[in-house]
């Protein structure tokens, strides 16, 4: 049994887990942090770290926002953190909006239930666990820690600042809001490097406080805001420039002064070195806002690529799924399934299996149906369907994932070894009519059946619709004919400082028909060759800047106009 097998929750006083949510990046989560996120009743975190942890939180919870004025105003002189409280049940217990952290962590904990404290890096750094914990140890209420990655260690990896070399030199660390005059002059006599925790506009102080305790002004010092984050950016100065460089980038002075940074200061934070280890911001879509026309279940493995690319993306459904205008067709093709009519089934896309799916569990039935059955995949994604379905295919294309390359394996029917002449086809109503054809000329009888109907979906929120015409995305990309014509129905133009990628040739011409430009095309019709190829995209386009002198932006980043659409 692991140490840290979750506890049985006692049934006065509960159970609270005090865990750390990382920097930002939702993935530095730990696998402990995760188990114990998954048995919680109730979730109290800050704003900033909710949107990190609730995904691995039970579904069907409610959220309570506090009072949205300064908690320094609802307790004056304590700094309490405003909370957000996610809880089933919490509107009907009366969780007050607004409280002592540590009386409504420990109130959240009565009845036996289980309470996730989330707080931002790590617990035994932050300001206010360690009250919340020994107020947790007077009243008697079980707790348990589960530590998470700093913002101080985990920012500088982010931004390829190495604290440490070979040398082994000191490290200190350094809260600007908090440090002493003592602290200060500590730090100055030190030659190690110091990572200080402040804030944008308080950032030239703390390198004055350096200056003035006896480091040198030439010291390099490396400042990241967002850390860890798609909208991480890092600024490489020395202590002594480092005011006029965020004034010359435009950063300062601004609004947005308060958002907390981790300074590095130090040799090993040096520009030439950062350059060649900042591996997160020169991901090649790195800060990209993509917009990929396709509904979250569709585009789940789509987007993880482009995650792992830097890039940010927006899910659009332009196509809505339902059922067939007459079922009568599909219920005798599900019944034939059974009874031994067919020697295939095709599926040619994610809804097919869908629709198939869907079928048999109307009538009770499960994947013990198709045997005896030889089951065909277009590509991939349709493949990893029917294998959540339990129903591994016979065929996949080797080459090409389309209806051409499914051909292009199709055995020809052979009446000495296929003793039934007959392929089930469930497909979308507006599907071409490539693989029957194909189907008949290798021989075989086909029962072309409409599993479902594609509809135009409706249109998305009018912050989307504004971002795609005003030019808030960086990439778009198309996957089919349909998606070009559906999106700039239900959502307009893209702009043209928007970089399209489309599928093939087929949906390019769609994109030019409609006047888009296409910058990129994959090299086979797939969905993962496409990403790829916008990441090739992005890649040649950072160095086209970096070889030109230029600062590295996005596409949205450019003044409209800068970019102007082919004439043919």
């Amino acid at each position: 049994m692991s140490p840290t097998t979750l506890p049985a929750a006692g049934p006065e006083h509960g159970h609270v887990t005090f865990l750390g949510a990382g920097p930002g990046d939702p993935g530095l989560l730990t696998l402990r942090a995760v188990e114990a996120l998954a048995n919680a009743d109730v979730l109290v975190a800050e704003h900033e770290v909710l949107d990190v942890v609730r995904a691995h939180a039970r579904s069907g919870v409610a959220v309570v926002h506090p009072d949205p004025g300064p908690s320094s105003d609802a307790f004056p002189g304590t700094g309490t953190p405003q909370l957000t409280v996610v809880d089933g049940v919490s509107t009907t217990v009366g969780l007050p909006a607004v409280r002592d952290a540590a009386h409504l962590v420990m109130e959240a904990a009565r009845g036996g239930r289980r309470v996730v404290r989330a707080v931002s890096g790590d617990p035994g750094l932050d300001t206010y666990a360690a009250e919340e914990m020994l107020a947790c140890a007077r009243a008697g209420v079980p707790f348990e820690v589960v530590p998470g990655v700093a913002a101080a260690v985990g920012v500088p990896a982010y931004a390829g600042v190495p604290l440490r070399d070979a040398q082994g030199a000191d490290v200190r660390f350094v809260d600007a809001r908090t440090a002493s005059d003592r602290c200060w002059t500590e730090v100055g006599a030190s030659d190690g490097t110091v990572v200080v925790s402040t804030s944008l506009d308080s950032v030239a102080a703390a390198a004055g406080e350096l200056v003035a305790a006896g480091r040198k002004p030439d010291t390099p010092m490396a400042v990241t805001v967002a850390g860890t984050t798609t909208r991480q950016r890092t600024w490489s100065a020395t202590l002594g420039t480092i005011a006029q460089t965020l004034k010359q980038a435009k950063v300062l002075p601004s609004p947005e002064g308060g958002r907390p940074v981790i300074a590095v200061v130090g040799e090993r934070s040096a520009a030439a070195q950062r350059d060649q280890l900042s591996w997160f911001e020169s991901k090649p879509l790195f800060g990209w806002r993509v917009l990929v026309p396709r509904t979250k279940e569709q585009a789940a493995s789509l987007s993880d690529q482009l995650r792992s690319y830097g890039a940010v993306p927006h899910e659009v459904p332009t196509i809505a799924v339902e059922p067939p205008r007459t079922p009568q067709q599909m219920e005798r093709a599900v019944k034939g399934l059974v009874t031994g009519r067919y020697e295939w089934i095709a599926f040619t896309s994610v809804n097919a299996v869908k629709a198939v799916r869907e079928k048999f569990e109307e009538y009770g039935l499960d994947a013990r149906a198709f045997a005896g059955i030889k089951v065909a995949a277009v590509g991939e994604q349709t493949a990893n369907a029917l294998i959540a379905f339990g129903v591994k295919p016979d065929l996949v294309p080797s080459g090409e994932q389309s209806a051409a390359g499914l051909l292009e394996d199709w055995p020809p029917y052979d009446p000495v070894f296929d003793p039934i002449d007959r392929v089930f086809l469930p497909r979308a109503d507006i599907a071409t009519e490539t693989l029957v054809a194909g189907l008949i000329e290798l021989g075989w009888e086909v029962d072309d059946v409409t599993a479902y109907r594609t509809v135009r979906a409706s249109p998305p929120p009018a912050d989307t619709r504004e971002a795609i015409k005003g030019g808030g995305f960086d990439a778009v990309l198309f996957t089919s004919s349909s998606t070009v014509r559906n999106l700039v129905g239900i959502a307009g133009k893209p702009h043209n400082v928007t970089v399209i990628a489309c599928i093939g040739p087929a949906t390019a011409k769609t994109a030019e028909e409609h006047g888009l430009r296409v910058d990129v095309m994959a090299p086979e019709p797939s969905v993962h060759k496409l990403a790829e190829a916008l990441a090739n995209f992005g890649l040649r386009r950072r160095a086209a800047a970096q070889e030109a002198g230029d600062p590295v932006t996005r596409p949205s980043e450019r003044r409209p106009g800068a970019r102007r659409r082919r004439t043919t």
